[in-house]
């Protein structure tokens, strides 16, 4: 099933961003808590990404990067802020150099993810909250919503695998 929607609203400066998935919240859950499984989606496929740290945890850290068609590296950062598993966890992301470390962590997105399952099915919702408008048209033009919608599209093949699934 995967994505079934995604909204940019500029007035309330957020994307949201709907899947379903035929697995259990416990599942869908780990997707995001296990980081070599995070890595097999968090970037589209021509992006795929690879996570130094993750500490999936309030107040953890993590450090990532995404590495390019022509080996390009685009590196970012994440600080969680909340987890509630396997229901919701909110981070804030922000672009980070060279080092890994934050670029400038004022200038970070809030996203809040939500875990929901009914009969089977598991809809994780993402809500990224920006700080302006500017912001909010900077992602979209580097591919924001078709990066997002590409990689959630590899969630149900990793939920497929039966050491994911049972």
């Amino acid at each position: 099933m995967t994505v079934i929607s995604s909204h940019k609203d500029v007035n309330n400066l957020t994307f949201t961003v709907t899947a379903e998935f035929t697995a259990g919240v416990d599942q869908v859950w780990q997707v995001w808590e296990n980081p070599r499984l995070l890595e097999r989606w968090w970037g589209p496929p021509t992006w795929p990404a690879t996570f130094d740290k993750l500490e999936f945890r309030r107040g953890g850290d993590a450090r990532y990067y995404m590495t390019g068609p022509e080996g390009e590296k685009a590196r970012g950062w994440w600080k969680i802020i909340d987890v509630s598993a396997p229901r919701r966890f909110e981070f804030d992301d922000g672009f980070a150099g060279d080092d890994g470390e934050p670029l400038d962590p004022a200038d970070t997105t809030r996203c809040v993810v939500t875990l929901e399952e009914d009969g089977g099915i598991t809809r994780m919702t993402s809500v990224t909250t920006f700080k302006s408008a500017d912001q909010l048209e900077q992602m979209s033009e580097m591919g924001m919503e078709e990066g997002t919608t590409e990689a959630m599209a590899q969630i149900d093949e990793i939920l497929s695998e039966t050491s994911v699934s049972r």
